[in-house]
């Protein structure tokens, strides 16, 4: 968890560039992530030249030339500012920019692609040597700690995009990473990608669960490093913030590209991906001239919540799962297109859960009531019970400050009890979590609205009878005459 120390460091570093004439908070963030991707280029390298030091053997696969030296977070950052601005501006900043091309300058990786058009946009040498200075006085050796402080950067962003965009808190991604459980034969797809929070948590649980089989030979890398993770936005800034993360993380070169997944339809990406996980814009409405056709028919409608949920069912393979993050309207919505959506994963696939989660999950960003759906494409049908679970508390205060709260959190009961989802057969429409049979769906409407299941418990209320109450009244009533007399014998 970041400190309040470290938050201040940031609040510091925010303000000196807003001061130096830097307000939008998307640039910010994207020129902090530019000297952030520096330091750690330089620490992986310290890495790698510790360890061909140790073995009296030269480097393997240098990050920086002997010529480049002077790129390096370690050598610049001693330099004075103008000699610094220079050295960024001109030399590592263009360095960056290029990391991953071939040798003539063609093809090369995403994130090359996306650094093409990016800006250095630093003000002066002054503002750039307290950044740099500021940023290595804070210790970031702990993966967990950049993690927090890249995520502490971003909820910066206060309000909501134009777009409907939210930024997927972290640890509700990690829930939904370990719930689905990625495996190193998994196709992993986030249409909406932003700054690609649910793909790095995905490249990370298979760091952590399955090192031996992504790493086991050339190939295994390869299928890792280039065929495991895609992602799309028509952001082009979310797309540099999101290449350069997964390039931080340890991905070389994910398939993350510009699209905007609700107008092109694209034959290619049909039934391409075993693993969904996402967190789609709730823009409100398109135009139908501006929409795939392919998801016009599939389900006639101008809302983007459920043309995405069209899309991830075109393109999951047939055995796919996905985890996707949809407003409460999707649950109940009255209209033909909402109910066609339900009825469709219902009837034609398996629906597996629903977790209705509290309305500040996203605060500061909005209030609006969310959940998380989980489900499996079969084609055919499968739906039998439907798990439900209540999350009243996700280990935040649900007001706009997000305080954390660490003893408040549902989460590890959630994934406890998904893990041991048999044995909830057992447990009673009252409690937190439960199932509900597919028959009971149907019969109402396909509404997937938790309250539509959920017994709530009243708890009896023994009252007194009216003449006990009138008893006590008369008592109380004698008191005061007694009180009014003995304070009238004292005033005389």
């Amino acid at each position: 968890m970041i400190t309040g120390e470290i938050k201040s460091k940031v609040d510091r570093i925010w303000d000196t560039l807003w001061s130096g004439g830097i307000s939008n908070p998307l640039t910010i963030i994207e020129q902090l992530t530019y000297l952030l991707f520096l330091k750690r280029l330089d620490e992986l390298h310290t890495l790698k030249e510790n360890k061909a030091n140790r073995l009296k053997k030269p480097i393997e696969d240098p990050i920086f030339t002997p010529q480049q030296d002077k790129l390096r977070w370690s050598r610049f950052k001693e330099s004075s500012p103008e000699e610094m601005f220079t050295t960024v501006r001109d030399h590592a900043f263009p360095f960056i920019k290029t990391l991953g091309q071939s040798a003539n300058g063609e093809g090369g990786s995403t994130y090359s692609q996306h650094m093409k058009d990016a800006t250095f946009m630093m003000p002066t040498p002054r503002v750039l040597a307290n950044i740099v200075d500021q940023l290595d006085a804070i210790e970031m050796a702990d993966s967990d700690t950049k993690g927090d402080l890249y995520e502490y950067m971003l909820g910066k962003i206060a309000s909501a995009g134009q777009n409907g965009q939210f930024r997927s808190p972290r640890h509700i991604i990690q829930l939904m990473v370990d719930m689905t459980a990625p495996t190193p034969k998994d196709k992993i797809c986030d249409p909406a990608c932003g700054t690609a929070g649910f793909l790095v948590a995905s490249s990370e649980y298979l760091h952590t669960h399955h090192s031996e089989t992504i790493y086991k030979d050339a190939a295994a890398r390869r299928r890792f490093n280039e065929g495991t993770f895609h992602g799309y936005d028509f952001d082009s800034t979310m797309l540099r913030i999101g290449s350069m993360n997964m390039l931080l993380h340890g991905v070389e070169n994910p398939d993350i590209r510009y699209k905007d997944s609700l107008a092109e339809s694209d034959e290619d990406d049909t039934e391409k991906y075993s693993l969904i996980l996402a967190n789609p814009p709730f823009a409100g409405s398109l135009d139908y001239e501006s929409t795939a056709k392919d998801l016009q028919r599939m389900v006639k409608t101008k809302k983007t919540e459920l043309l995405f949920m069209a899309l991830f069912l075109r393109i999951l393979q047939t055995g796919g799962r996905a985890a996707v993050i949809v407003p409460d309207g999707v649950l109940f919505g009255s209209s033909n297109a909402h109910q066609q959506i339900r009825q469709m994963l219902v009837e034609e696939q398996k629906l597996d859960a629903v977790i209705s989660m509290p309305s500040g999950v996203f605060k500061p960003y909005a209030g609006v009531s969310t959940a998380i759906l989980f489900f499996t494409k079969t084609n055919s049908g499968g739906t039998d019970h439907v798990w439900f679970y209540d999350m009243q508390a996700d280990g935040f205060s649900l007001d706009d400050k997000r305080t954390p709260q660490p003893d408040k959190s549902d989460l590890p009961d959630i994934l406890k009890r998904w893990q041991n989802r048999d044995k909830e057969k057992s447990r009673a429409r009252t409690d937190q979590s439960f199932l509900v049979p597919k028959a009971d769906i149907v019969a109402n409407n396909y509404d997937l609205s938790l309250n539509r299941y959920k017994e709530v418990v009243h708890e009896t209320v023994e009252h007194d009878s009216p003449k006990k109450i009138l008893t006590r009244l008369a008592k109380l009533e004698d008191e005061i005459a007694q009180g009014r007399k003995e304070l009238e014998g004292l005033l005389k």
